[in-house]
């Protein structure tokens, strides 16, 4: 039986957790919070955007049908939809987007440097725009007939 570390739990550690910390502090992210952290709901809603879930119902029952391998995945505290919908309704939207923006590609782009910073042929990595987006547009095109869908799938074609 394989001992390792889950890959969701190898993705996790790539996460810079003091920078997220302080994004945390900043915006008082933790404040009168006493189970579920934001670490916590950060590492669930990562994990429901990386395996494509719906749902608040969708995330809370993918991860409670394995609770034994939640805490191997980073994730120390019990979820229910009550608990994501109140951290959702409740957590500063600010903390994410602070630290994806500055820090998380931040860290790919130094990891970029280390790995082709020695690549026969040179890139000009300090010249090159990076775009990072993790947005996903669902699209349904049962729905064709009505004038708006016809203008998406016209251009989408």
């Amino acid at each position: 039986m394989y001992q390792g570390q889950f890959v969701f739990a190898q993705i996790m550690d790539r996460v810079p957790w003091r920078r997220f910390q302080t994004c945390v502090d900043r915006y008082h992210g933790d404040r009168n919070v006493q189970t579920f952290q934001c670490s916590d709901y950060f590492r669930i809603m990562a994990f429901a955007q990386l395996t494509y879930r719906e749902s608040i119902r969708d995330i809370v029952a993918c991860l409670n049908a394995v609770p034994e391998k939640m805490y191997h995945m980073g994730i120390r505290s019990g979820i229910s939809r009550n608990n994501l919908s109140k951290a959702t309704k409740q957590r500063d939207w600010r903390i994410f987007a602070v630290h994806v923006r500055q820090h998380s590609a931040q860290i790919l782009i130094e990891q970029a440097r280390s790995l082709y910073g020695h690549d026969p042929k040179p890139v000009d990595i300090d010249a090159t725009v990076y775009a990072l987006d993790s947005t996903t547009i669902d699209l349904c095109l049962s729905f064709a007939g009505t004038p708006a869908k016809q203008h998406l799938v016209g251009t989408i074609s």
